[in-house]
C-alpha cells in the first residue's frame, strides 16, 4: 500500500491558521462581536487569495451544507447524502423534488460570478427587476449591508426565505470584494433569527458570521490537503480523460461515473483506482449508484 501512496508533504501551500483569540472570543455587545466577526471575514478574505484553495469545491460543499440547513428548517427530512442523490443521479427529464430544488438554487448561486443574471438563473420565480432592487438596499458595511438586504427581502416576501439568505450572502460578497457567493450568512443563522430585525438582526449576523467564516476557513483547509493528494497521483493516471475527470473532482462536492468523461466501464475504474490511491472517497456506502468526490 505504501508505494500507492504518493508524497505530498510539499504538495500544498499551507494556509496561516487562525488566531485564537479569534476562534474562542465571544461578545455580547454589536462592536464586540463585529471585532470578532470582522477578523474571522479578514482572514477567509487572506485564505481566499490563495492560489493552491481549491475555491469552486469550497463553494459546492458550503452550498451543499446550505441547502441542508433550509431543508431541515422547512420540516423536511432530506439530509446532504439525500440532496446528492436528488441532484446527482438526475435523468433527463426527471425532476430533482423539492428539496433537490434547494440544493439546486444553492448550487447554481455559486457556480457563476455574482450577478443579476446569474442570481435570477438561482431564483428563476424572483423578476431580475426585483433581484437588482432588493441587492441595492444594502449599504454601509459588509455585515450590514447584507443584513439590511436580508431584512428587506423578508419584509417584502416572508415566504422567501431561501431567496433571502442567497441574496444576503451574495451583498456580503459583493461589499467584501469576492467574485463569487461563498455561503456564510446561511450556513451560520439560525431559523429563529430570520424573524429578527434591525440591531438584533446585526448582532445574528455578526455571530453567524464569525461562526461561519472560522468553520469555512478550517473546511478550505482540508479540501485544500485533500486535493492536493489527487493533484499529485494525477500525472499517473493514463486513462483518456482522465485529466478532466480530475478537474471535475477538483471543483464539485460529489461526481458519478456517468458524469466522467470516459466510458462507463473506464468511469468506474478511474474511480476505484482514485480511491485505491486515496485521492478521492466513494461517499454513498453503496455497492450502486455510487457518488465520489474529494
Amino acid at each position: 500500500m505504501t508505494s500507492l501512496m504518493p508524497d505530498i508533504s510539499d504538495a500544498y501551500e499551507t494556509l496561516p491558521h487562525l488566531p485564537a483569540w479569534v476562534t474562542r472570543g465571544h461578545g455580547e455587545t454589536l462592536e464586540d462581536v463585529a471585532f470578532l466577526s470582522g477578523a474571522a471575514l479578514s482572514h477567509l478574505h487572506l485564505v481566499l487569495k490563495r492560489d493552491a484553495a481549491p475555491h469552486a469545491l469550497l463553494r459546492e460543499r458550503l452550498s451543499l451544507r446550505a441547502a441542508e440547513l433550509r431543508v431541515t428548517h422547512s420540516g423536511r427530512p432530506e439530509r446532504a447524502p439525500d440532496l446528492r442523490d436528488a441532484v446527482n443521479l438526475l435523468r433527463d427529464g426527471d425532476l430533482p423534488g423539492p428539496a433537490g430544488e434547494v440544493y439546486l438554487a444553492w448550487r447554481r448561486a455559486v457556480e457563476r460570478p455574482t450577478s443579476v443574471a446569474s442570481l435570477h438563473r438561482a431564483l428563476p420565480n424572483h423578476a431580475p427587476e426585483a433581484l437588482e432592487r432588493w441587492l441595492a438596499v444594502g449599504q454601509g458595511a459588509p455585515v450590514a449591508r447584507a443584513a439590511d438586504v436580508l431584512e428587506a427581502v423578508l419584509a417584502e416576501a416572508p415566504r422567501a426565505q431561501l431567496a433571502a439568505l442567497i441574496l444576503a450572502d451574495a451583498a456580503l460578497a459583493q461589499a467584501l470584494g469576492w467574485n463569487h457567493l461563498v455561503p456564510l450568512l446561511s450556513t451560520g443563522l439560525k431559523r429563529a433569527e430570520l424573524r429578527l430585525t434591525g440591531t438584533e438582526l446585526h448582532l445574528a449576523c455578526h455571530r453567524a458570521l464569525h461562526t461561519a467564516a472560522i468553520e469555512a476557513v478550517r473546511l478550505l483547509t482540508d479540501l485544500t490537503r485533500r486535493t492536493a493528494r489527487l493533484r499529485a497521483v494525477a500525472p499517473k493516471l493514463r486513462a483518456k480523460g482522465a485529466a478532466e475527470a480530475v478537474a471535475l473532482f477538483l471543483s464539485r462536492d460529489a461526481v458519478a461515473p456517468a458524469a466522467l468523461p470516459l466510458p462507463d466501464r473506464a468511469a468506474r475504474r478511474l474511480c476505484d483506482r482514485l480511491v485505491q490511491l486515496r485521492a478521492i472517497r466513494e461517499l454513498t456506502g453503496r455497492d450502486t449508484f455510487r457518488l465520489y468526490g474529494v
